[in-house]
């Protein structure tokens, strides 16, 4: 009977030690101001996190590999411009966490289509294996950041945030 006692008060102690834990450590909270959209200005390679009209965070960037112009087709390493909407998230990204971007849209589709080619896909914002804002753009046509960066940004943008990409 006492070790039976011993058992259970060991299992409650237990319990109780693993409730004060954190969750994974690259999911953060946020609780300022809500994130209405999001700016991509790829010639500063800034991305900027915008409350209403203000600025609430700015971010260095690393483009698509073919930074300048806007994506046309699958494989051609740029990073797509105009209005598009945070429209998933991939906690176990290959590149940290990433959130996607809703390119192609239909525009996208139609231009590809009527040049005979694929439109490519699988645009997100992430985390990186390199440093960005190092001059050397590297991505398939991607945003990256750090992914200590990266872990704010999951943490503040929701899915439905529009974000525009100008040149």
């Amino acid at each position: 009977m006492r070790a039976l006692s011993l058992l259970l008060l060991m299992l409650s102690l237990a319990g109780l030690a693993s409730c004060g834990r954190p969750a994974d450590p690259k999911f953060l909270n946020y609780d300022g101001p809500e994130i209405t959209q999001l700016h991509v200005a790829k010639e500063r390679r800034k991305l900027y996190l915008i409350s209403g009209t203000d600025v609430v965070a700015s971010y260095t960037v690393d483009l698509g590999f073919t930074p300048e112009g806007h994506k046309r087709q699958s494989g051609d390493g740029r990073t797509p411009e105009g209005l598009y909407f945070i429209d998933r998230r991939n906690p176990n990204s290959a590149y940290h966490l990433s959130i996607g971007i809703s390119y192609p849209n239909r525009a996208d589709i139609a231009a590809a289509r009527a040049a005979g080619v694929e439109p490519g896909g699988d645009i997100f914002i992430h985390g990186a294996s390199r440093n960005p804002g190092d001059g050397r753009d590297w991505t398939a046509g991607c945003i990256a950041v750090t992914d200590e960066e990266m872990e704010q940004i999951y943490a503040m943008v929701r899915d439905g945030t529009p974000i525009m990409i100008t040149p």
